[in-house]
């Protein structure tokens, strides 16, 4: 097992580490921007280690900058969190060559599943239902104009390297692919640095259904059961639930299946995600892999009490797995707590936060890295907090989580409890009758 593991991250997730390599007795080490010095990741990890200012590149983003801090401090390991460094191939690759273990999967795995294109050809190898689609890389707008006849309208643009919504389009019709196509290219190039774009059969009114999956470094895998990502705006998830309401025995089997298949096919190491699309009909389609933990990790743990950071490590450390797959037994349901102003748009909400007050009883647990005279940057993700709340039942949860919010007091910035509190009356989603449209046609208001 490892002696000591620095957090490549911030805020929550590097705080949620840090308690798990506690409970195993693993000595951690937190690196910060100057933004970032009285967070209580920095506070709480053994070791704090400065790596520059507040902007990304400059800090979180800075491989030498975080490879110096290993080495200053002899760590042998890193987990990467979400985001930032996590998907990073070049950095999980530096990282086998100074021989420091990245807590996840290998450089030539991230690469192969990080690109969509790649992974969506490694899927149709193993078996996996995909969406229809141009099969690869696009060359120019004559080629998108031809795949999207013969595939038919409605289609989407996608970025290849592409994630939280960047480089992706929507397209009803013929004459509104040109436009879409050069806006498409352009976001990707600003976002990942690629402009390449692919197409695919947009699925009208589908469910956004992920399997929690896990790879051992001895071949065997195992799925930790399903989440329901459908409650999103722009491709941002907004709340995560399990087991999906619309989910049966059958489709849960079928869905599993095709996910241990695409886990054990490509040898993967490490907890991870298949995600997937789901037709009113019940028929699913692989959309993409994160090869990493997710926010949304969370309600896994909560219906199958199971931690799966410490999952996580073990898998690393060379610990084989049990390959028992999971069926929720229990109802969990997360909100996304951000600063924004969900009645402006959702527009940023940075500043102090003058006053905390988290809610707490049983079966309700809070992930946050912030407090009453916190700061919240205007430089990183909005996120502040999760809720996560669970229950025996759908219904039981619901009214959980309604009463965790109503005890949730944030001052001093905008957050997201009022939408959440909204979202949670709305019938469409008490019902468990929504989808990835929902935020489309969902007209909600501030309250008087």
């Amino acid at each position: 097992m490892f002696k000591k593991i620095l957090i490549a991250n911030r805020g929550e997730i590097a705080l949620r580490v840090i308690r798990t390599c506690k409970e195993m007795g693993i000595r951690t080490v937190a690196v910060y921007s100057t933004a970032d010095r009285e967070s209580l990741h920095v506070r709480f990890a053994d070791e704090a280690v400065c790596i520059g200012p507040p902007p990304s590149l400059e800090s979180y983003l800075s491989i030498p900058k975080i490879m110096a801090a290993v080495e200053i401090t002899n760590a042998d390991a890193i987990h990467p969190g979400y985001g930032f460094m996590a998907e990073n191939a070049d950095f999980a690759e530096i990282c086998a060559e100074y021989g420091i273990k990245f807590i996840g999967p290998g450089p030539d795995m991230i690469r192969k599943m990080g690109d969509k294109v790649t992974a969506k050809e490694t899927m149709i190898e193993a078996g996996v239902p995909v969406v229809p689609g141009s099969g690869g890389l696009i060359a120019d707008i004559e080629e998108a104009e031809q795949v999207a006849e013969d595939i038919g309208y409605p289609v989407i643009l996608k970025a290849t390297a592409g994630g939280g919504g960047k480089g992706m389009r929507i397209v009803h019709e013929k004459d509104q692919l040109e436009k879409n196509w050069s806006m498409a290219r352009q976001e990707a190039r600003n976002a990942f640095g690629n402009d390449g774009i692919y197409i695919e059969k947009f699925i009208v009114e589908p469910r956004h259904i992920e399997v929690q999956v896990i790879g051992d470094q001895h071949g065997t895998a195992a799925h930790l059961s399903e989440r329901d990502c459908s409650v999103q705006r722009r491709h941002q998830k907004l709340v995560e639930e399990s087991p999906s309401p619309f989910m049966t025995k059958s489709l849960r089997e079928k869905m599993g299946k095709a996910a241990v298949k695409a886990v054990k096919h490509i040898n993967y190491e490490g907890v991870g995600t298949i995600e997937f699309l789901v037709d009113a009909d019940r028929n699913f389609y692989f959309m993409e892999m994160n090869t990493r933990i997710q926010v949304e990790h969370t309600v896994t743990e909560e219906v199958i009490d199971h931690d799966l950071i410490k999952e996580q490590i073990k898998v690393a450390a060379g610990i084989k797995i049990s390959g028992k797959n999971f069926t929720p037994k229990l109802h969990a349901i997360e909100c996304r707590i951000n600063a924004e102003d969900p009645f402006n748009d959702f527009r940023p909400s940075p500043g102090i936060i003058t006053s905390f007050h988290s809610p707490k009883g049983h079966g309700v647990r809070v992930d946050t890295h912030a407090y009453a005279g916190y700061q919240v940057s205007p430089y990183y993700d909005s996120m502040i907090a999760k809720v996560i709340c669970r229950a025996q039942t759908r219904e039981e949860c619901i009214l959980k989580m309604q009463r965790a919010l109503d005890e949730f007091v944030i001052e001093g910035i905008h957050t997201t409890v009022p939408f959440h509190k909204l979202l949670l009356q709305n019938e469409d989603f008490r019902s468990g009758n929504y989808h990835t449209g929902l935020m489309n046609t969902w007209k909600f208001e501030k309250p008087s």
